[in-house]
């Protein structure tokens, strides 16, 4: 069974993750290899970005890893917040602060279509894989919901749940970062068994 680390401190993503990947693959958190620090987001977009944390595991640490960066794109904003979703609001990385100015510059707006992208990158014996996430939806008028984490209570999906109403196994099964999880997992299996 192949060992992979998750190049991530971020707890939400951690458990989202593990849902899906824990029963098949032995996924190591960064702690286990004794990664403290906080890895590097510097890059100018989310492809970008999951591969310079992936890089850093892999440089400083040897091990085969994977990373994942997720940003919100809203149409009307031009892409907003995208790859600075977690800093939107400033660099202390406050969620409601962030859905304030996202509700804020959306306030006299009509159309809320936005996405969800998330990047996985792979790092298996020095080779590079991506595998991309998209879900996509509208930007609420108002928070709803108390589940999930990030922008999930604003994010509004098809059959009118946001994000944060929706339990953790029924985001994880279906989400921007399930999507890219599951390509990740086809891409491993295809692998080990080869």
């Amino acid at each position: 069974m192949t060992a992979l680390v998750f190049a991530t401190n971020n707890l939400n993503k951690i458990k989202e993750i593990e849902l899906l990947l824990s029963a098949k693959f032995n996924v190591k958190r960064l702690i286990d290899i004794g990664c403290l620090e906080e890895l590097p987001e510097t890059c100018a977009t989310i492809e970008a970005n999951s591969i310079q944390k992936a890089d850093y595991v892999f440089t400083n640490y040897g091990v085969n890893c994977f990373s994942e960066d997720t940003g919100l794109e809203v149409e009307a904003l031009g892409g907003e917040p995208g790859v600075f979703s977690a800093r939107y609001a400033g660099e202390e990385k406050d969620a409601d602060k962030n859905m304030h100015k996202l509700l804020e510059k959306l306030k006299d707006e009509q159309h809320r279509v936005a996405r969800f992208k998330t990047v996985i990158t792979l790092i298996l014996d020095g080779v590079h894989h991506q595998f991309v996430g998209i879900l996509n939806g509208v930007i609420g008028l108002e928070k709803s919901g108390s589940n999930g984490f990030g922008y999930d209570p604003v994010f509004v999906l098809g059959d009118g749940r946001t994000l944060a109403e929706l339990s953790l196994e029924e985001k994880a099964s279906m989400s921007h970062r399930a999507i890219a999880t599951k390509k990740l997992i086809a891409f491993l299996s295809a692998y080990e068994s080869s």
